[in-house]
């Protein structure tokens, strides 16, 4: 991966949190500095936690024939968005897990329509 898409990874990262802030999901984010350091907290979460928790779900997901892969995928956004929220001063959830699910579903979602406006 290259510098400049990193820098866009970031910076739709950090729209999506915004947008994601001001939908009734329990996540807050107090300034868009905030949102920016956040698509960074959680970039760098992400990094560090992916990899440790796929090992930690491989078994499960063998003796799942790979049926529920996609589960454990969204079980690892959910935890990687927690503890980005966690670390980060001014990034809350507001409602606990549930606005964690929320907000992994809607990073998700809001992230890929993003990338495919700009064709990314």
């Amino acid at each position: 991966m290259n510098i400049v898409t990193l820098l866009i990874v970031w910076l739709v990262t950090a729209i999506s949190l915004l947008i994601i802030s001001k939908l009734p999901l329990g996540v807050d984010i107090d300034t868009p500095e905030k949102a920016f350091f956040s698509a960074a907290v959680l970039g760098i979460v992400t990094a560090v936690i992916r990899p440790i928790l796929r090992l930690v779900f491989a078994v499960p997901t063998f003796l799942s024939f790979d049926l529920l892969s996609g589960f454990f995928t969204f079980i690892i956004a959910v935890i990687c968005f927690s503890v980005a929220a966690w670390l980060v001063e001014g990034f809350r959830l507001r409602f606990g897990i549930w606005s964690a699910i929320l907000g992994a579903f809607a990073l998700t979602i809001i992230n890929n329509i993003l990338y495919k406006l700009l064709g990314v």
